[in-house]
């Protein structure tokens, strides 16, 4: 499966960059993410919950990153197990492109899926894919842009950051590698 798009988020491309990287931002955007811990130099972990239609799976990811320019770009391969659910596989680019105030974040992903989420017809994948895309756009935009733009005391407090910090890097590649898995997931 082969899945492109961008999307347009109003803030700085540093920002953007710093926000993909906070460990604690992307667990409270990606739908469903239980964790994401690192492990070794340029490993990751995650585990999520993933339906699509019937099948609901707890999915164990790992995402290596190969190349990074910061804040500019980067390319991670991935590898999720759901169990009797099935599995994802693949790789994804993420660019990050400034336009003005905005940054265009662009992203092409490659990945393959096998087990029974491969037996779910594309249209319920499809739905699925663009309904868990959107989702995390919309948190996205809301707890960074909306948190950024506000000044100091006022509004919602700030969101908290978690103890240990991973690299910026790797929150880019585990949020493109959940995002790919899941349209990949959903397309199949």
């Amino acid at each position: 499966m082969e899945l492109h798009g961008e999307q347009r988020i109003s803030l700085g491309r540093q920002a953007v960059w710093d926000a993909l990287n906070d460990p604690g931002v992307l667990r409270s955007c990606i739908p469903m993410c239980e964790s994401v811990e690192k492990d070794g130099d340029n490993e990751f972990r995650i585990a999520m919950m993933a339906a699509v239609g019937p099948v609901r799976a707890r999915f164990k990811a790992t995402m290596k990153y190969a190349q990074v320019d910061a804040p500019r770009a980067c390319t991670m391969v991935f590898e999720a197990q759901g169990g009797p659910a099935g599995f994802g596989k693949g790789d994804a680019k993420l660019t990050l492109a400034e336009d003005g105030p905005v940054t265009v974040l662009g992203y092409r992903v490659s990945a393959k899926v096998g087990g029974k989420l491969a037996q779910i017809g594309s249209r319920l994948v499809d739905a699925a894919a663009a309904k868990v895309a959107d989702e995390f756009f919309a948190r996205f935009n809301e707890v960074v842009v909306k948190a950024r733009a506000e000044p100091a005391g006022s509004g919602p407090p700030p969101v908290a950051a978690p103890p240990r910090r991973l690299p910026k890097a790797l929150v880019v590649i585990v949020v493109v590698a959940v995002l790919a898995l899941l349209a990949y997931l959903l397309r199949r």
